[in-house]
This record gives structure tokens, sequence and C-alpha cells, in this order.
């Protein structure tokens, strides 16, 4: 009762909606619940359910389960008694020694630099942010995680390689490696990171660049 009562007289904070600016006011949210705009209905708040540090063991697991997908072969392809192997930055290095400087860059961008700097500052960002009030800097690496997060298209990649190994199938003999399971763990880990983060939250914690507490 005293929780509830608390949360009803604490004063709504005033924001914009990230897709048509219209200024509204939100309430202190309860776990599970979301705040909509009230003209586009786009979401502008939320309230993520589960323990505290959940985002950061999925995290801490995401970091591990990268390292692996990026220093374990992705898989094993075997032609008339020769075989290779090859990793996500060994794909994106060999496209480059073969003039395809475009794509090597984009594979090299989208699946390896952009994924590894959102982990990155998301890392930075939640352990930074475990005091109260949280770090102005924090709100930078917040900034960068957001941007990072959208050029992060493995989903995308894992696509263009089952596409692949459909049309190579008659060819060749595939074989999954660890590498391959591993980009599968990320492509579930990433989005469960952003669903668990309470990023709304956190900005309420940022001290100001100017030093001001936050209210």
């Amino acid at each position: 009762m005293n929780e509830q009562r608390r949360r009803s007289t604490a004063p709504a904070e005033v924001i914009a909606c990230p897709d048509c600016d219209l200024l509204q006011e939100i309430p202190p949210l309860p776990p599970r619940a979301k705040a909509c705009c009230g003209r586009c209905d786009c979401v502008v708040a939320v309230h993520p359910p589960g323990p505290k540090d959940l985002p950061l063991a999925l995290t801490l697991a995401a970091a591990i389960i990268f390292a692996v997908a990026n220093f374990v072969p992705l898989m094993d392809l075997s032609v008339i008694g020769r075989a290779a192997s090859t990793t996500m930055a060994g794909g994106a290095l060999e496209m480059w020694k073969q003039d395809e400087a475009l794509a090597a860059v984009l594979i090299a961008f989208c699946a390896v630099l952009a994924p590894g700097g959102y982990l990155l500052f998301m890392l930075t960002v939640l352990l930074g942010s475990r005091s109260t009030p949280a770090p102005h800097w924090v709100g930078e690496m917040l900034r960068w995680a957001s941007h990072l997060r959208v050029w992060a298209t493995l989903d995308v990649m894992m696509l263009g390689i089952l596409v692949a190994l459909v049309k190579i199938a008659e060819l060749a003999t595939v074989t999954p490696g660890i590498g391959m399971y591993a980009v599968g763990i990320l492509i579930v880990l990433i989005p469960a990171i952003a669903v668990t983060f309470d990023a709304h939250g956190l900005w309420q914690r940022i001290v100001w660049a100017d030093g001001e507490q936050p209210r």
C-alpha cells in the first residue's frame, strides 16, 4: 500500500514522443507496464519485468558467446577431398582479398564491429549505472549503444548463410560449426537485452552534464 501511495503521489514526467513529438506526462510505471503516445500509439516508456541484474547477466553471456562466434569456425566445407573453414571476421577478410571491398566492409561492420561495440557499450552502461545517481557519461554510452544496435544485423547475416547453404548443398558437404550455433544464440540474446533493459528508468538517474542531480 505504501509503495502504491508513493507511486500515486510521485510527479509525472513530461517527455516527447519519439515518433510525433507530442509532449505528454508519463506517470511512474509498475513492473510489466508500458505507456503509449496518446496521438500515434507509439510506445514511449516501458517498465520491463524480471530481476534488476538480468540485463547485465544477459549482456555478459552475449559477450562470451560473441567471442566464441568470432574465434570458432562457422562451418566446415568439404569439396572433392578439400576442406576449408572460416569465421565471421575471416569471411570479411576473404571478401576483401577477392576485391569485394564494399561487401567486406559491410560484413565486418554489421556482423562484427556493430554487435561487438553494442555489447561493449552496454556492459559499460550497466556497470557504470549501478550507482545512484549514475555518472553523466553513462548517457553518452547509452546513445552510442542505441545507434550500434540498429546496425547489428546478425539475423540478416544468418539468413544469408542459410540461403547460401541451400544453394551449395548439392555441390559440397557442409558441416555447421560451433560458431554457427553461437551466432544463433546471439540472435536471441541481443533482443533479450533490449527487452529487459529499462532505458527510461536509467535516463531518470543520470547526472546532467552541468552536474545537476536528477530529481
